[in-house]
């Protein structure tokens, strides 16, 4: 239990930066994805014998956090417009205006597998473990996210 603790304290040290600006793309601003991180890994460590090792610490890990995080957002849902808030959240980071609209216009699913392929730099087999899907379902989300964006940043309508 010792080493699943070093393990997940050495994990949030390595990759705290990937988790928050991840869950602040679910959430809507680093502010709330800072309280998602710290929960995820709270709750990570109070469950960790849970942790079956069937894969990756990591992967186990962001499908805590993800929870967390629809969580949150179903809880931020009622109070106001998650467009809104999204929308001021990620303007702090994101270098590129025209691919940061692209990319939040893209459909939940999609826009997290995008996150957690590219941002998070997960495998396919990682990624499929934390959104509940499919190894092929993660490839074919990512082509239809790839075609969705091309489009849209060619200016073409897209239709989702």
């Amino acid at each position: 239990m010792k080493r699943n603790a070093d393990s997940l304290e050495q994990l949030y040290r390595d990759r705290y930066r990937n988790f928050r600006d991840i869950m602040a793309g679910v959430v809507g601003s680093h502010d709330l994805a800072r309280e998602v991180v710290q929960e995820a890994f709270a709750r990570a460590l109070r469950q960790q014998r849970k942790f079956r090792g069937d894969g990756s610490l990591e992967a186990w890990v962001w499908k805590i956090a993800l929870n967390v995080a629809l969580k949150k957002r179903r809880e931020l849902a009622r109070e106001w417009s998650l467009d809104d808030e999204y929308e001021a959240g990620t303007q702090e980071t994101a270098p590129n205006s025209d691919l940061r609209a692209a990319v939040r216009a893209l459909p939940p699913r999609r826009r997290l597998v995008v996150f957690l392929r590219y941002f998070a730099d997960l495998s396919y087999a990682e990624i499929a473990a934390i959104a509940g899907i499919s190894e092929g379902t993660v490839a074919a989300t990512l082509a239809q996210a790839h075609t969705e964006l091309l489009g849209r940043l060619d200016g073409e309508e897209v239709q989702s």
